[in-house]
């Protein structure tokens, strides 16, 4: 273990998954917890009972509202959720007062062990992650999988020993708050704007993707993007320690690393070239998709599994849930969830990878994202668009400026897929790829996809 939290108290700030593993995560290496919450109306007893009993000599108490200097004379630590951004005026006061601030990702780091492998990008993570997953989890007798995806890495770190095999999804929000995070193999699978109400600029964007490597020695690995011109820039940098794989779908790369000619994926290796798999043979749609897959097939080549042992773990994986997933076939139309395609770029390649006339779900919370883009596809391949959310007045008036005006509004998921299922015909797709983030209308895109699975199974 790299840091014991014994005898420490810490602040814990968000009380999400995030946090409630955060906290449990302390209490069982012995430290005590003060949750908070800015919300005022947060049920406290609610929190605490679901955190836990600490164990002998350690506390767990809670603040909700307005957090004062008062409460942080016994802080020694604060770990942020990463839905917590640093401009807050509580964070503020923690820089005032000298208190180091990590994430929960960071703690969870300090309390791992063995191999460490992490994957970041705009879109791909959950799949790669999920993916790579299952890759080692063919080889290796004791694999973790967490952190943006599924359990919060908190969940996990504690069990792992030095035999152990843990990969992290992480997103920019969990880089922003990093100190000593070291994976031995990361990947930054594409970068392209998101989250930029939170960012604000494409270039602090990019910083936060590319600190990722920001610990990885010459005796580390990086797994990145060959056809993404920021990424293939970094790679090339002097200043990257790790050594750089790659991974393409239009070229060959320079180095070392995987890549698409016609229906097949490569590996290079020291100049040598070996067929890795025929796509056709995966369970995956799209030239994304296949990008997924030598993503996950590069960490598992480093990590040292056997390139038998990915083959047979690349043809048996299927879509994750809410990531192009196949929901039903009804009447010959074709329904599919994308609700994690919350930005243009994971919308536009859902969209491309369907094969046949579409009818599109589109539509959420602004994230100050531009659509240009993504409607400049819909002529030809959008048969009919329904837009729900607080951005659909802002897509309407872009597809008018692109010529697109097969549009109509729904109040609801209910009635966006009704709108659907009326204008399907046989041979077409139905697909909720929204382009925007879920907070307007549900929890989280998980929700959104939970609640569109609903009404399509009940057509």
């Amino acid at each position: 273990m790299k840091e014991k939290e014994e005898s420490r108290k810490i602040l814990i700030a968000g009380t999400g998954k995030s946090g409630i593993a955060a906290a449990r995560l302390v209490l069982r290496l012995g430290g005590s917890v003060l949750l908070y919450n800015s919300d005022e109306n947060t049920d406290r007893e609610a929190v605490l009972k679901e955190v836990g009993r600490p164990r002998r000599h350690s506390t767990a108490e809670m603040i909700c509202g307005k957090l004062g200097e008062d409460a942080l004379k016994d802080i020694q630590l604060a770990v942020l959720s990463p839905g917590i951004p640093l401009d807050k005026d509580f964070v503020k006061l923690l820089d005032r007062k000298k208190i180091p601030v990590i994430g929960e990702m960071e703690l969870a780091y300090q309390a791992s062990r063995g191999m460490l492998l992490a994957i970041t990008g705009t879109n791909g993570k959950t799949t790669t992650t999920a993916l790579t997953g299952e890759i080692l989890k063919n080889y290796y007798e004791d694999v973790h999988v967490g952190g943006n995806i599924g359990l919060p890495f908190s969940t996990e770190a504690d069990k792992t020993t030095e035999k152990s095999v843990s990969v992290v999804e992480v997103s920019s929000f969990m880089l922003e708050t990093i100190y000593d995070f070291h994976p031995h193999i990361s990947a930054i699978l594409n970068i392209t704007p998101d989250h930029l109400d939170r960012h604000k600029t494409m270039e602090n964007y990019i910083r936060c993707k590319e600190a990722i490597t920001l610990n990885q020695t010459e005796e580390d690995f990086v797994v990145l993007n060959y056809d993404d011109e920021v990424l293939r820039k970094f790679g090339q940098s002097e200043k990257l320690k790790p050594q750089a794989v790659w991974f393409s779908s239009a070229a060959e790369p320079a180095g070392d690393g995987l890549f698409l000619k016609d229906s097949y994926i490569y590996l290079k290796d020291k100049g040598t070239v070996t067929a890795v798999v025929d796509v056709h043979d995966l369970q995956l749609l799209g030239t994304h998709n296949y990008e997924n897959v030598m993503a996950a097939a590069a960490m598992g080549i480093k990590a040292g599994v056997p390139l038998t042992k990915i083959v047979e773990s690349l043809k048996k994986f299927k879509a994750v849930e809410h990531r192009i997933e196949f929901v039903r076939e009804r009447a010959g139309v074709k329904y599919y969830n994308d609700s994690k395609g919350t930005n243009t770029d994971a919308a536009i390649k859902a969209l491309l990878s369907m094969p046949g006339p579409v009818l599109l779900i589109g539509g959420g919370y602004d994230k100050h994202a531009e659509f240009d883009d993504w409607v400049k596809l819909f002529p030809g391949r959008v048969k009919k668009l329904v837009l729900i959310g607080e951005t659909r007045d802002q897509i309407e008036a872009c597809c008018k400026k692109h010529g697109y005006r097969e549009i109509s509004f729904a109040d609801d998921m209910e009635e966006a897929v009704r709108v659907c299922a009326s204008y399907a015909d046989e041979g077409d797709y139905v697909l909720l790829s929204p382009a925007c983030a879920s907070f307007d209308m549900f929890k989280g895109y998980e929700e959104r996809g939970q609640i569109f699975k609903k009404y399509v199974n009940e057509l």
